[in-house]
Parts: C-alpha cells; structure tokens; sequence
C-alpha cells in the first residue's frame, strides 16, 4: 500500500476460493492434474499387489496337489521292497537297451547260438547190422547152364583159397564136367543121398556129389561129399599129393586122382575148363 493512499483506496487483495470437493476429485482423475495416490501400508497392501497374487495362487494350488497325493497314496497298499527293487531294475535294463539302440540303430542283430549238448546228452546208438551183401552169380560162359556154372564157382573158390595154381584149377574144373557134368549128384545106390540138396541122381556104384567120390574108398561121408565145397577140397588134396602133378597132362593128372575106366575122357574138356577158370578169376 502507497503510504499516501487510504485504505479505501487501496485495492483489496481476493484470496482464492478453496477448491471444492468435486473439483478436487475430478483433478484427481482427469488428466497430468491427477493427484498422486498414496502407497498402502501394511500386510494389507503387500497381500493386494500383483506378485504376491501370484506367488498365493501358486502356493495353493501345491497344497491342493499335495493333498490329492496323499489321499491317493493312503488308499493304495504298500509295494514290498523287493518288488520295488525288480522294477527298478527292469527299469535301469529297458533304459539301457534304449540307450543301445540309440547309439547304434545300424547294428545287426546277433543271432543266438544252440548250446552244443555234453557228454551226458549225447545219446549214442548202436549201428544197424547190415546185411551181407550177396555175391552176385556168375554169368554162365562156354555153354554151362547157371547151376553148372555156380558149382564151378565153387570148386574155383576152393582152390583159390588153398593156393592152388592155376593148372590146378583147370584140373579140377575139367574132372568135374566129367564125372559129373558139373551137376551135384546123389546116388541111387546110397539112399540117404537124397536127404542132402542135390541136382539130380547117378547109379556108379556109391559115388556121389561133383567128383563121384565114393564113401566106401575113404573121401569122407555120403552128407560132406554131397557139400560141393568139401568135395573140391578133397579133391585138391588128393592132387597134391601125386608126385610132379603140375609137369604131368590134364589127363593124366586127373586119372592120377580119380583113378577111372576111362582116363582118357579127361583131355577133352580141357578147353572149356581153361575158358571157365578165365571167367572166374
């Protein structure tokens, strides 16, 4: 104020209106005039704020699950240790064979081998017994007819298995086809001949067989003369024993040992015997 001016004069100073209450509030929310809010205090305020929000909600839904886990748990029976341990094994083997096949998916599977049985499994069998097998017959040669020439096989056998050469043999052969036309004779003079297998039947006396050897003159009885075999190897003993019998004809080496009527009947089946002991041996 002008000291010279009176109070009249001088102009009043206007205090502001205080603000009312409406225009307080809508300062407060309507644009940069918004009042700043106060912060709250207390654990009210803490519990309203959007990370302990959170962090509550989480919290409550573990206890709910630990809850229904628990009441899950109490109604199923305890597992026995030893079972828990197989499974847990069971686990660890299917674990490492998946880790296998990823490491190495190309591998080519193993086939298993069969144990070979020992010992005591293997079970051994006797052989079969085979049977011999049957020599087959000699085709008949130099007109002889399939017995005549079986019995010739024989007396050939025979002679062989004695170590009589061949000579020999063609001595003996030749003898035979005329004694006997190589046929394995009985006789009607001694009956009990025919109790023997035979190919037919003479009437010289007691001569019997291939040779017509007689009984009653030593060669042996009337069932060993009636075997051809034996009857061969009668014969060959009784040609060994003639002195020089190799250097001697076929004649006269036959007539030494059959001592016949007829010693010249020999000589002329000399040849067929020669080609028979061939076909022979």
């Amino acid at each position: 104020m002008h000291p010279d001016e009176t109070a009249e004069q001088q102009p009043t100073a206007t205090r502001p209106d205080p603000p009312s209450a409406e225009a307080t509030s809508g300062e407060r929310r309507i644009g940069r005039h918004r009042a700043p809010e106060r912060p709250r205090r207390g654990t009210r305020a803490a519990l309203t704020s959007t990370p302990a929000r959170v962090a509550l909600a989480g919290g409550v839904t573990c206890c709910l699950g630990l809850l229904a886990f628990a009441g899950a748990q109490g109604d199923r029976q305890p597992q026995p240790v030893g079972e828990v341990l197989a499974d847990r094994a069971a686990d660890d083997r299917r674990a490492d064979r998946s880790l296998e096949r990823a490491a190495s998916p190309l591998a080519v599977p193993v086939t298993p081998v069969p144990a070979t049985p020992g010992p005591a499994a293997t079970r051994r069998t006797a052989p079969k017994p085979t049977k011999p097998t049957r020599p087959a017959r000699p085709r008949p040669v130099a007109g002889l007819t399939q017995a005549q020439m079986d019995n010739a096989k024989v007396i050939v056998d025979v002679g062989v298995e004695l170590g009589v050469p061949r000579r020999g043999l063609v001595v003996a052969v030749a003898t035979a086809i005329q004694e006997s036309d190589l046929y394995n004779l009985a006789s009607d003079v001694l009956p009990e001949s025919y109790d023997h297998p035979h190919q037919g039947s003479g009437s010289d006396h007691d001569s019997v067989g291939l040779f017509q050897q007689r009984p009653s003159s030593g060669w042996g009885t009337v069932a060993e003369l009636m075997r051809p075999a034996y009857a061969a190897r009668a014969f060959y003993s009784a040609l060994a024993e003639v002195p020089g019998w190799r250097d001697l004809s076929l004649t006269a080496a036959a007539q030494a040992v059959q001592v016949s009527a007829f010693p010249d009947a020999y000589a002329p089946h000399e040849g067929r015997a020669t080609t028979v002991v061939g076909a022979l041996t």
